[in-house]
């Protein structure tokens, strides 16, 4: 028989922001802001790329699933933020922490390797000698984004499993906003070699080779930029590829600095910065730079809004003329009943 969890402690109370009692009501205000703002973007992306026919691509078929990950994952922790810089609760049980941990790495770790696909399908058209339709089809997209999927469930139930065989004997209290890995590792008083060695190389796996491959995808793609004669297809280039590459240096750094050093208890201030980064600011400029930059989505959306305004003035007037004529009549016949003076 395997050993099991002894866990005295079964709840966790959250501090969340407590060193920032007075500024509580300001970054609630903020932060809802901000993740309403993700949601209503992400979603709008969704929408917009599963009914848009000229949308059909692989990269925006890619782009529509990671924006939905981008939901999964800020929901992960963005309800527990809220939930205690508005004191709605600041607590959380034993079992709840494990699922959110477990959630959060498997949507944290997908979207690691749905990225790194990306960057690889943004260097089959720059670098491949074959044409680029007999490379990626949708079905081909379909099998990565599907093999991107079960490799983040498999990757993130080894650190759970860990979790739940550790023991917790006080104190409970987590200086931070959601049950991250790390500040909950602090609070057992089990041996935790094992489960920051676990982490350690799982961390290489998913975070560093996705983050080296999407590098070498991205300067063979400027080197093959640069031979490129039109300066102004170089600027054009150079700006796209260096929005992207700056979001997933910001979001690979920050989840590298939390997890690859597992030895070095970073401060519960650094967490939360950390933690605020890669859950908030990140998706935002995410949603801001593969979509709303998009020269192809933004022409989608504004023929979906011509559309819809023309097809409201169509029925405003249709409606008007409708009324017009039923009036026109009834007064013909009023005036034929009342007959000539």
């Amino acid at each position: 028989m395997g050993p099991r969890n002894m866990s005295s402690i079964m709840e966790f109370q959250l501090l969340g922001f407590q060193s920032l009692l007075a500024w509580q009501a300001f970054l609630f205000v903020i932060f809802l802001c901000i993740y309403l703002l993700n949601v209503t973007g992400t979603m709008l992306v969704i929408i917009m790329v599963s009914q848009d026919p000229h949308l059909h691509t692989p990269m925006f078929v890619f782009l529509k699933y990671l924006s939905l990950l981008e939901i999964l994952c800020t929901s992960t922790i963005m309800p527990w933020l809220l939930a205690n810089l508005s004191s709605w609760a600041h607590a959380n049980s034993f079992p709840a922490c494990v699922v959110q941990c477990y959630f959060f790495m498997f949507f944290g770790a997908t979207e690691c390797f749905l990225l790194a696909t990306m960057a690889y399908d943004c260097y089959l058209p720059f670098c491949s000698l074959l044409p680029y339709s007999s490379l990626m089809s949708a079905d081909t997209c379909s099998q990565l984004v599907a093999l991107c999927w079960l490799t983040g469930v498999g990757t993130a139930f080894p650190p759970s499993l860990t979790i739940c065989r550790l023991d917790f004997c006080g104190p409970n209290q987590i200086n931070h906003f959601s049950c991250s890995l790390p500040p909950l590792m602090q609070l057992t008083c089990s041996s935790v070699h094992y489960t920051e060695l676990l982490i350690f190389i799982l961390s290489i796996a998913v975070l560093c080779v996705c983050f080296f491959l999407m590098l070498m995808s991205y300067i063979s793609i400027v080197s093959s930029i640069l031979r490129i004669p039109s300066v102004v297809g170089h600027t054009k280039a150079f700006s796209t590829c260096g929005s992207h590459l700056a979001v997933v240096t910001i979001y690979y750094m920050t989840m590298i600095s939390m997890y690859m050093r597992p030895d070095v208890h970073l401060s519960p201030e650094a967490n939360k910065v950390i933690s605020v980064s890669y859950t908030v600011v990140t998706p935002l400029l995410n949603l801001v730079i593969y979509s709303l930059r998009n020269r192809d989505f933004k022409q989608a959306v504004r023929a979906a809004m011509e559309r819809k305004c023309s097809s409201y003035r169509v029925r405003v007037r249709g409606g008007i003329f409708i009324r017009c004529q039923s009036l026109g009549r009834h007064m013909e016949e009023h005036s034929h009943e009342r007959g000539p003076h």
